[in-house]
């Protein structure tokens, strides 16, 4: 029963935290959004299923939370009808519907019936508040604490690896990468990391002479934070030793913004310069994850922090400051997975509004409808993958695939 309970603290719970905040925020923007441009809105609802809690507002919104904890919705009054794939067609008997329950100039309250591009807004706000929360945690977190940064210089060079190949020696300071200025060691390792087998130009300084290498990062395995090996792309440099080469930054209020904007985007052209690769059949797709992965990387991270010497007070801190963390890297990865242009994700309805401003009239009912099952399908897909990804790591699967290996 103890272990049980502690598997819970440190799995279950901080699971559900980090996904319930992300997803509410989700939906909020959606919500928000919608509230901003008068739209009747029937439900705001946390999970899926059978409701734990519910209550209705003044303005009609049933306010629920359902047994499974893995998404939610907002509910927009007139989706149960056929127009939640709309036609003009649709349109047409939907709005007969309204005016005869509710008057002439209720359907102007209805989702489907405002201009195509407040609907693109509504749609587009969920994603937005995604990046939105991730820009605001890093940027408080800078604000709080600010960063250690090591100068891009070289102190040791590992034998055998690319960078030793390349030419490089200890104490030269790193200009550029392929023309992109490198203002810290750590500027480096994310340019680096997804370039396995690409040649990259340095421009070193070398005791005052510029000098020009290339190197072709290796495939070397790390662990992630779950302890798991990762494959990345590594020259075999590491920075100096002297604590004068590492550096204390700390930001004033707009300054953290403008840096936790930055880390947010550079989280984003990672993800894509990922995909891009994995697509191109130059990385491997493994470490693409999904509920069970975000579950073990939680509970991982949960562990590693509340093993720190201290009381519970600060151990308990410690936990939240890295689920904090935890939330803010998972709602970028929300936000930019619901803006690709799949049918049933906000990136597929934001493609058919899009067709809608051009042709002037919804796209036919039947090829959405057909869109929706062709999206269902491949996100279905993508989950049964990321899930047998997810299962591959954990700990009991890896001793089976042991025993057959």
């Amino acid at each position: 029963m103890v272990d049980f309970a502690a598997t819970a603290a440190f799995w279950v719970l901080p699971f559900l935290i980090v996904i319930t905040v992300v997803i509410t925020l989700h939906e909020l923007g959606h919500f928000w959004a919608a509230k901003l441009f008068r739209i009747k809105i029937d439900a705001f609802s946390i999970g899926f299923g059978p409701e734990i809690w519910s209550h209705t507002d003044r303005s009609g919104v049933r306010w629920r939370v359902a047994w499974i904890p893995l998404g939610g919705y907002v509910k927009f009054a007139g989706d149960a009808s056929a127009a939640s794939v709309p036609d003009k067609e649709d349109l047409d008997e939907l709005r007969e519907e309204i005016v005869a329950a509710e008057g002439a100039g209720a359907e102007k309250r209805y989702f489907h019936f405002k201009p195509v591009w407040q609907r693109a807004i509504v749609t587009v706000a969920g994603p937005a508040m995604n990046f939105l929360l991730t820009i605001s945690v890093f940027s408080v977190l800078f604000l709080a604490f600010g960063e250690v940064r090591a100068e891009p210089r070289v102190g040791t060079v590992e034998p055998g690896t690319a960078a030793e190949a390349a030419g490089f020696k200890v104490g030269d300071r790193i200009i550029s990468a392929d023309g992109r200025p490198i203002e810290w060691f750590e500027d480096l390792r994310t340019y680096v990391i997804l370039r396995t087998g690409d040649p990259i130009v340095f421009e070193i300084d070398r005791g005052g002479e510029r000098v020009t290498l290339t190197a072709n990062p290796r495939r070397a395995q790390e662990k992630d934070l779950t302890g798991n090996n990762v494959a990345v792309g590594r020259l075999g440099l590491r920075p100096p030793a002297d604590p004068a080469a590492h550096h204390h930054i700390r930001y004033n209020p707009i300054e953290a913004v403008g840096a936790g904007t930055d880390r947010t985007f550079e989280i984003l052209g990672v993800t894509l310069r990922y995909l891009g690769r994995v697509i191109t059949g130059r990385e491997s797709p493994d470490q693409l994850g999904g509920p069970l992965g975000i579950a073990h990387a939680t509970g991982a991270v949960s562990q590693q922090a509340a093993a720190i010497e201290g009381g519970f007070w600060l151990k308990a801190a410690n936990v939240a400051l890295q689920l904090v963390q935890m939330i803010a890297l998972i709602s970028v990865g929300i936000g930019f997975l619901n803006l690709l242009p799949i049918p049933v994700l906000d990136g597929g309805h934001l493609l058919f509004y899009a067709y809608e401003a051009v042709a002037r009239r919804p796209l036919d009912a039947r090829i959405q409808a057909a869109g929706f099952q062709v999206g269902l399908a491949l996100l279905l897909g993508l989950m049964l993958f990321v899930t047998w990804n997810d299962l591959k790591k954990l700990p009991l699967f890896q001793h089976i695939g042991g025993l057959f290996s």
